[in-house]
């Protein structure tokens, strides 16, 4: 079986900001599995992720479309369209957008963890258009 999804047809999730978007495709709600985790993330020009690890999950981010720092343990470092950010398990990481953002996300597996090491809960709180709410385990 194949599976097909349209972006514009996936529910959305916004952050308790408002100021990032982000839209699975895959995902457990959708394809029933949980060895990855995938979707396109929207940051509004400086909207931020708090800075975070995820515990068991290797992470990466594509960007497509904007300018942003990617900060972790090695420095705040900058990233554009074509960079692939590739983020170990357990690392620290924050992504900032520095003008409208666009990128692809990958999680793997999607069995893990986060925790926030500068934020609140709110930071993992995500809204579903459709009103109901989602919260980042």
């Amino acid at each position: 079986m194949a599976y097909i999804f349209k972006e514009t047809e996936l529910p959305s999730l916004i952050d308790a900001k408002s100021a990032r978007e982000r839209i699975f495709f895959v995902n457990k709600e959708l394809t029933s599995i949980d060895d990855m985790l995938a979707g396109v993330m929207h940051y509004k020009k400086d909207a931020a992720s708090p800075l975070h690890l995820h515990k068991d999950c290797e992470h990466f981010y594509f960007i497509i479309n904007g300018k942003a720092t990617v900060e972790s343990d090695d420095g705040v470092q900058p990233v554009g369209p074509g960079d692939m950010i590739f983020i170990p398990a357990e690392a620290k990481h924050r992504l900032h957008a520095l003008e409208p953002l666009f990128y692809f996300e990958f999680q793997a597996p999607n069995r893990f963890k986060t925790v926030i090491l500068e934020g609140t809960d709110d930071d993992l709180r995500w809204n579903r258009k459709d009103g109901k709410v989602w919260i980042q385990s």
